[in-house]
């Protein structure tokens, strides 16, 4: 079990605020650097399409952190929660059991990342001026235009803040509703839409 619980989604997925019982005494309090470095997810994708999510974080602090969280939220519409990678019906609104509309279906997260709150992942502990690349392997599952928010913390409990800076952005997403146009070439590789194997792209020589 993960040494430190998520309290009240960190209480950063409220915007900093609210409370609770500390879970997580060795989390120093203060303001910390931490940012996101790089952040890449296909603007364009296609139901059914395998993508990846990759946030490259950084401690710029001249700290080391125990912990450095990421949070990630797709932005619910109207009568709509947000969750990582999907949207929840709001409270009162429907009978089902599970109200998580999936938008993409997650096959594999941050390896260790995991934490009790599905909306936040732990990169684990960063040196001054370490970073580290998370990558989230999805599969697009539901057409419409959608936005992911996401964000990074210098630890898991709301303790320690977040210094001004690179600790937030959005991606913003089409995803089509048709199968991306692929076929397999004869040496067993996948081809999109219309691209050629290499080997047929070569001029012969002497043209």
């Amino acid at each position: 079990m993960r040494r430190a619980l998520v309290v009240a989604s960190l209480a950063l997925l409220a915007g900093g605020c609210g409370g609770g019982p500390r879970q997580d005494a060795d989390e120093p309090s203060g303001t910390f650097k931490v940012e996101i470095v790089r952040a890449s997810f296909p603007k364009r994708q296609h139901i059914a399409e395998p993508v990846v999510l990759r946030l490259r974080v950084r401690n710029a602090d001249h700290r080391s952190l125990a912990d450095v969280a990421v949070t990630v939220l797709t932005r619910g519409g109207p009568g709509t929660a947000s969750a990582a990678f999907g949207q929840r019906s709001a409270p009162g609104t429907t009978q089902l059991a599970d109200s998580l509309r999936p938008i993409w279906v997650l096959d594999r997260g941050p390896r260790g990342g995991q934490t009790n709150d599905a909306r936040v992942w732990d990169a684990g502990p960063l040196s001054p001026g370490q970073e580290k690349t998370l990558t989230w392997r999805l599969v697009a599952a539901r057409a419409g235009s959608y936005s992911i928010r996401y964000r990074v913390f210098p630890g898991l409990t709301g303790k320690a803040k977040a210094a001004r800076g690179r600790t937030t952005g959005v991606f913003r997403v089409r995803i089509i509703d048709r199968p991306v146009a692929a076929r397999v070439g004869a040496n067993g590789q996948v081809i999109r839409g219309g691209d050629q194997p290499a080997a047929r792209r070569r001029r012969s020589p002497g043209r």
